[in-house]
């Protein structure tokens, strides 16, 4: 596992299902007073990690339902840390699906900004994640918000924000295969051939 996900930190060898049982046992009775509490324990595994499955069970701690309550913008801080550090697509996709989109969807006014900033920054993983933020919202996704986080990686040559361009369009072609079709005939030019063919793979191209 650690040579297939390029780890620098090692693995333990401890199996997701085995793994997700040991979590849901010690974290079932867990609550916390506030925000920061749970953030608190969350970074703590996370920060103190020596295998990554470790950082996996801090992931699986921030989206318990007990933590319900606690997904907003203040979350966000943390999450960002997450991203940043972890800089790989196995943590940075897990938070931007599953944290981030559930934020977004609460406070759409709060976190568009954020996310926009994050699409022209110049940390690769945070804008994968703007791209990829919206990847659960079906009928709900905001196509001008994609358009502008997709934007400013149309150019990029690398190869996992050409794949976020290319999974992003393609979820959202489930919803909406018309739209997706017309986004990638306009951006023919620009578009790589990865993001094209990722976008296009079940509703094929024009027609």
């Amino acid at each position: 596992m650690q040579a297939y996900m390029k780890s620098a930190m090692p693995y333990l060898g401890v199996p997701n299902g085995p793994r997700s049982t040991i979590c849901k046992a010690v974290f079932a009775d867990l609550s916390w007073p506030d925000s920061a509490a749970w953030q608190v324990g969350v970074l703590a595994i996370w920060r103190g990690a020596q295998f990554r499955e470790l950082r996996y069970c801090a992931l699986t701690l921030s989206a318990v339902r007990a933590a319900g309550a606690f997904q907003t913008m203040d979350a966000l801080p943390m999450y960002e840390e997450m991203i940043v550090d972890g800089a790989w697509w196995d943590y940075v996709d897990e938070i931007a699906t599953n944290r981030l989109g559930p934020i977004l969807r609460g406070d759409p006014a709060g976190m568009k900004p954020v996310m926009l900033q994050w699409a022209r920054g110049e940390n690769m993983w945070k804008a994968r994640s703007a791209i990829l933020c919206q990847l659960h919202s079906k009928a709900g996704t905001d196509r001008h918000f994609l358009m502008a986080c997709i934007a400013p990686s149309l150019a990029s040559k690398e190869f996992f924000l050409r794949k976020a361009i290319g999974w992003a369009l393609r979820h959202f072609a489930r919803t909406d295969p018309g739209w997706v079709r017309a986004y990638v005939a306009e951006n023919e030019a620009v578009l790589s051939s990865l993001s094209k063919r990722e976008a296009l793979k079940h509703i094929g191209g024009a027609g």
